[in-house]
């Protein structure tokens, strides 16, 4: 092992300097005669050139980052010491440079000691700035993303970058996900009722990234229309995301007249509907839905190991679905309920109205309301016979009663789930919001906004992040990310999967303390 290197002056100098510079400026006449936003956009220039020189001081007393103890890679080669070498490492601050000790032999890459203990990432954005990036990709379209990182930050990511740094910060969203199910307890105090729900939602895609069958149909497309513009255009665009929510929440047992009271006024006059409790939101376009919904299942068993809650599933009416839910809840011997979503119901029964009732607006309510009051009384087979029945005498010609014969058909179908005289007595939902408020903030808010083609890693990259964020979880997956991080680039390198610790340098030794003068205030609530 090498020799410290020689004792350095003070790596601080250069920070107490633009400290002093900065309380100079304030006790000026020039400060004297600024307003106050400018003050502000001063100090936020000056306090970041501050803060970088700060971090830079603090490298540079930890560099050169020699081990204090025999170096060996994963393989259990000793490993020398190599020169010393720098490298850029670009924070929210601004750029710093960190000089390290590599350890090597023929036929072995170099491992820095200090990378591992710095956790520095690979590539030259620090894990602060992926973390920004995460953030605002997750909120707004990468040009807009990028100008808020360069006016609120000192680092600067090209759009290619850019993106890069958001695949690299969602890699880690399946792990962390199934290593807390691993982790998981059931938990006493949550509500009874386990909610689970699945929709769809379409993402205009790169040519190269549709599934197979929209290449195809875009491609016939294409040969026979040459001159189409305008939105029809983007026919045959679109992957479908599969998008999932799973919550639990109390129970609220209503009377078919709660749902659909006699007037307006008297709904807002009720007791207050439970709020979803533990949402946990998420799409993928990557993942077949037989592979999300199977994931809801496993989300779901986690939360309720011992099957004490009552499951319920709420759809819109997607066979495929149905049928995959179904199949699961039989294979875990499951009693899961099935719904489909009561307005659904309710526009196919209004567009029957509309046939029988052209242009009366009023008759239409009443008609309607009477017979969804019906359906919710859990009679949707009678209803369907009545209402054909009702086309029937009236003698409708087979074009007007469509809409009527499409309803009997979608409740005759559909009554095995349509049973809502049971969920109202057990006071489960029999509603969609929940998944269709997760469809249009999770993916129409984000993928759809600048109109722009998505390549499949970028878009199944933000939609992770946007989920963490609706699902409180991106702070504790952050942690996870950066631990993850540190065993890829680090810890697995090395014996024993344990990073040499570093000697510190001469500066940082020979320097008196100033722990003294200090004095950490904290925020209230804070530990």
């Amino acid at each position: 092992m090498s020799a410290l290197p020689c004792p350095l002056a003070d790596p601080f100098a250069a920070a107490d300097q633009a400290y002093a510079t900065i309380t100079e400026f304030l006790r000026s006449e020039e400060a004297w005669q600024v307003k106050h936003s400018e003050l502000e956009r001063q100090l936020d220039g000056m306090g970041r050139e501050l803060m970088r020189k700060l971090l830079q001081a603090h490298l540079d007393l930890r560099q050169p980052g020699q081990a204090i103890e025999p170096v060996r890679d994963a393989a259990g080669t000793a490993l020398t010491p190599t020169p010393v070498h720098g490298r850029s490492l670009e924070s929210i601050f601004g750029t710093v440079e960190v000089a390290r000790t590599g350890y090597g032999a023929a036929g072995t890459p170099s491992l820095h000691p200090l990378d591992g203990a710095l956790n520095l990432p690979p590539e030259k954005y620090s894990l602060e700035v992926r973390r920004r990036v995460a953030i605002e990709a997750a909120k707004s379209s990468f040009d807009e993303g990028i100008k808020t990182l360069e006016m609120y930050t000192g680092a600067h990511v090209p759009k290619r970058q850019f993106e890069q740094q958001v695949i690299g910060a969602a890699q880690d969203f399946e792990t962390f996900y199934a290593d807390r199910q691993t982790r998981a307890r059931a938990d006493p105090h949550t509500a009874p009722i386990l909610v689970l729900t699945v929709d769809g939602k379409g993402v205009v895609m790169r040519p190269e990234d549709l599934r197979e069958p929209t290449q195809r149909a875009a491609a016939a497309r294409a040969k026979t229309f040459t001159a189409r513009l305008g939105g029809r255009g983007r026919l045959h665009a679109k992957r479908m995301a599969s998008v999932a929510a799973i919550y639990t929440v109390e129970p609220f047992a209503r009377t078919p007249q709660q749902i659909l009271p006699e007037s307006p006024t008297l709904q807002e006059t009720g007791p207050a509907r439970p709020r979803p409790e533990h949402k946990r939101v998420w799409a993928s376009l990557a993942q077949s839905p037989e592979a999300v919904i199977r994931e809801m299942f496993e989300e779901a068993a986690h939360r309720d190991p011992t099957r004490q809650k009552r499951w319920v599933a709420l759809v819109d009416g997607n066979l495929p679905q149905i049928d995959h839910l179904q199949q699961l809840a039989e294979e875990r011997n499951i009693p899961l309920i099935i719904l489909v979503d009561f307005i659904h119901v309710a526009q196919y029964v209004w567009k029957a109205a509309g046939a029988l009732f052209p242009d009366q607006e009023l008759a239409q309510d009443r008609w309607t309301r009477a017979h969804l009051l019906e359906i919710l009384r859990g009679k949707a087979s009678l209803v369907a016979a009545g209402i054909r029945r009702s086309a029937t005498l009236r003698e409708m010609a087979a074009a007007e009663r469509k809409p009527v014969d499409d309803c009997a058909d979608y409740l005759l179908h559909y009554s095995p789930y349509l049973q809502y005289d049971k969920a109202l007595a057990a006071g489960v939902p029999i509603a969609t919001g929940v998944i269709e408020g997760t469809c249009r903030h999770l993916v129409e808010d984000r993928m759809n906004l600048t109109g722009a083609r998505w390549s499949l890693t970028g878009a199944e990259a933000v939609l992770r992040l946007r989920a963490l964020r609706s699902s409180n979880d991106f702070d504790a997956y952050w942690k996870f990310h950066e631990q993850q991080e540190y065993e890829r680039h680090h810890a697995s390198h090395y014996a024993d999967h344990r990073v040499p610790e570093t000697v510190p340098s001469a500066a940082s030794s020979s320097r008196p303390s100033r722990r003294g003068t200090l004095k950490i205030v904290r925020k209230e609530g804070e530990s």
